[in-house]
């Protein structure tokens, strides 16, 4: 009960900020304190552990604005220690502590459930796992349709970064931007010994393809749920771009996911119908073989996914809607190198890295559509710059919705920077270390994706 008590308090700050959808004359259901959730030795849980074991590089996160080169602020201000307490105030304050701990169950048993779950749904998603231990009713949440509603009520956060580190490709590293930490959760329901890889992201919903590219697998990388989807129709083993997007809203809507291959080859499977279609054939205009930038993640603009092509260079783009393949040639920027597609706002980037003689910087540039170029529009501080001159630098890029990593890496070095298209804001990330580790691991690939708890396969 105490266990309890110490999570309805938690709740008492977010009431506020929802009390106002609520009158005093609405009919709402009344709230009955939960019953304690226990627990056997042989229960098994199958959702990530957000607060478990947290991997943190002993390091200050440093954040700087391109617009004042050489400013910096520290995320973590210092704190003086705390003064030592009188006997008598530490007496005072645990006397005020018990008293607050006594709560009326007059009162709270009169809460609304409807207005608990709002609250629950705004809370941030490690307190969240922490609460669902609390009752079996709060555990159960995560199956409810009206929490379902709630959560689709509030806004998106930072995404997370899923990736796939280059000594450990059969588990990957979660980061959280918001918390500023690396976590490693374990996916026991997906095939033992099958080495699968993060190919794109919807709906907080991860679309991965296993290293022979023959199955496609669908997880929810919070709560583990996941699926297999059915075998392609079209035999194709080779290299595939992968795109990916959510249909209808995020309680009752599915979603898509388009392959295509080098010889024209592509199929849609839409979740609604649970298999894969070809709607048609890719126009003549479009020339054979598609030599596309299987390095660069798509990027989605609403229902078209835009492809990277090297040969010729430009963008290939189909709508899922209309079934209609547009092809754009635009050539990339001089002496520049490991090209990525972004998106943000509805406006198309592409990330790389520009290297001169023996300097090397990453660059932004953003698509002129009505002109078919690309406009530099932000690159990363020379001060972080001059850590490359010299150095065979190597950038892999991560996530395309508005918030990018990037996972730069050569002989000497191995850096690890985040990028906020929209703010545009560079910041340096702690080093990806696994539980018992000390070495850093590079990124060999992964996705963005939106954290998110009722998302289901």
């Amino acid at each position: 009960m105490e266990e309890e008590q110490d999570m309805l308090r938690q709740l008492i700050s977010h009431f506020h900020e929802l009390s106002g959808l609520y009158s005093s004359s609405s009919q709402t259901t009344p709230f009955h304190p939960p019953t304690p959730l226990l627990f056997s030795h042989s229960q098994r849980w199958s959702y990530l552990p957000v607060d478990e074991n947290p991997v943190e590089e002993n390091c200050s996160s440093v954040i700087m604005k391109t617009e004042k080169p050489g400013t910096f602020r520290m995320l973590d201000p210092y704190k003086p220690p705390p003064t030592k307490r009188s006997r008598k105030e530490r007496k005072k304050q645990s006397a005020c502590l018990k008293s607050s701990e006594i709560m009326d169950q007059e009162i709270w048993k009169e809460f609304p459930e409807d207005l608990l779950e709002a609250v629950i749904a705004r809370l941030p998603i490690a307190t969240f796992f922490r609460f669902r231990s609390v009752c079996r009713k709060w555990n159960s949440l995560l199956s409810s349709h009206s929490f379902s509603e709630h959560c689709a009520q509030v806004p998106q956060s930072q995404p997370w970064f899923y990736t796939i580190t280059h000594e450990n490709v059969n588990t990957g590293a979660i980061y959280d931007p918001s918390m500023r930490k690396w976590r490693h959760p374990t996916i026991p329901s997906l095939p033992p010994k099958v080495i699968l890889l993060p190919v794109a992201s919807a709906g907080g919903l991860i679309c991965f393809l296993d290293i022979g590219h023959r199955y496609f697998y669908i997880c929810n990388p919070l709560t583990h749920s996941w699926k297999e989807l059915p075998a392609r129709s079209v035999k194709v083993w080779s290299r595939v771009a992968v795109g990916m997007i959510r249909t209808g809203n995020s309680t009752t809507g599915g979603y898509k996911i388009l392959w295509v291959g080098r010889d024209g080859e592509y199929e849609l499977y839409d979740s609604c119908k649970n298999s894969w279609a070809r709607p048609g054939n890719l126009p003549s205009s479009i020339k054979l073989p598609l030599s596309l930038n299987f390095r660069s993640h798509t990027a989605s603009i609403g229902t078209t996914i835009y492809f990277m092509r090297s040969d010729p260079e430009g963008i290939v783009s189909y709508d899922m809607d209309g079934g209609v393949w547009k092809q754009y040639l635009i050539p990339t920027p001089p002496n520049s190198t490991d090209h990525n597609l972004a998106e943000c706002g509805g406006r198309v980037f592409l990330v790389g890295l520009l290297t001169k003689n023996a300097a090397t910087c990453v660059c932004i540039w953003e698509l002129q559509k009505m002109m078919l170029l690309w406009k530099e529009v932000d690159r990363m501080p020379n001060v972080w710059c001059l850590e490359f001159y010299g150095k065979h630098v190597r950038m892999t890029c991560l996530g395309n919705k508005g918030l990018l990593m990037l996972s730069l890496r050569s002989r000497q070095m191995n850096r690890i920077v985040t990028y906020d298209v929209a703010r545009k804001e560079w910041l340096k990330v702690p080093g990806c270390v696994l539980p018992r580790g000390r070495k850093r691991q590079w990124i060999a690939c992964g996705t963005a994706f939106y954290p998110c708890l009722t998302a289901a396969p």
